[in-house]
């Protein structure tokens, strides 16, 4: 079990109209970058939600970093963090203040040194006294990322790392990820529908859909069992096909 990052046992999450997560059973290895895909609506996000201690599930387990996520969480929430560029920052507070603020409800000792030194290194240090408001789509992300680096997760949640951003930010952004991944040994779960970044990045790869797990597999894997070139294509024949088996658990 120390060896897991994420653990999730029969995991359910019912709304009074849907079913979102349908009984998902999956592990993720400490250390790695793994990707959990779907259509709109699989589930990945309520899956991420969960994970997060934003939601509470309707039944099932779930123990992240060894510890009982729905019993435990104040022991995990200071060692992980979670970005996305759909969830914005305060628009008025600078760039500086807002990771202040975030650096003070993680507690960080050395606030302002911390700050500065993921400025440099996420190449945000020239908007720092900028509103977060003001900021370009890539200048949000490479904050949204310096949030979510600010207490030196262990884990690592992303939601579309790289959605809206032109193909060179993209680039740094997932050159960025790897160096980060490589030097902390920290494990990443994403969700995304960038098909390449995926293969790029991800070394283990959950396939979603209707709220359950319906393949699991490296990229390479994945694309030499369908039969295909790349995972997108993968990714488009299980969502357009009706009757895809279930995988076993796992």
């Amino acid at each position: 079990m120390a060896a897991l990052a994420v653990e999730v046992v029969d995991l359910v999450k019912h709304y009074p109209t849907a079913v979102a997560v349908d009984g998902i059973t999956f592990s993720i290895a400490r250390g790695v970058t793994a990707a959990l895909l779907g259509g709109n609506g699989a589930g990945k996000t309520t899956t991420l939600s969960i994970l997060l201690g934003l939601l509470l599930p309707t039944s099932g387990k779930v123990r992240v970093l060894g510890e009982d996520m729905l019993r435990q969480r104040y022991r995990v929430l200071p060692r992980m963090n979670f970005s996305s560029p759909f969830v914005d920052l305060p628009h008025r507070l600078t760039v500086r203040q807002n990771l202040l603020v975030y650096a003070r409800l993680y507690g960080l000792p050395h606030r302002l040194e911390r700050i500065e030194d993921l400025a440099r290194d996420l190449q945000i240090t020239a908007f720092l006294e900028r509103p977060a408001g003001k900021l370009s789509a890539g200048q949000k992300t490479r904050v949204a990322l310096a949030k979510a680096l600010l207490n030196e997760p262990e884990l690592l949640l992303l939601d579309e790392p790289t959605a809206s951003l032109d193909p060179d930010t993209g680039d740094w952004v997932r050159s960025y990820l790897e160096s980060w991944r490589a030097r902390t040994r920290a494990t990443i779960l994403m969700a995304s529908h960038n098909m390449s970044e995926v293969e790029r990045l991800c070394s283990d790869v959950l396939m979603m859909k209707a709220g359950r797990i319906v393949d699991r597999g490296s990229p390479q894997a994945l694309i030499d069992r369908y039969g295909r070139t790349n995972l997108e294509e993968v990714f488009l024949h299980i969502a357009r096909e009706p009757r895809i088996e279930l995988e076993p658990a796992k």
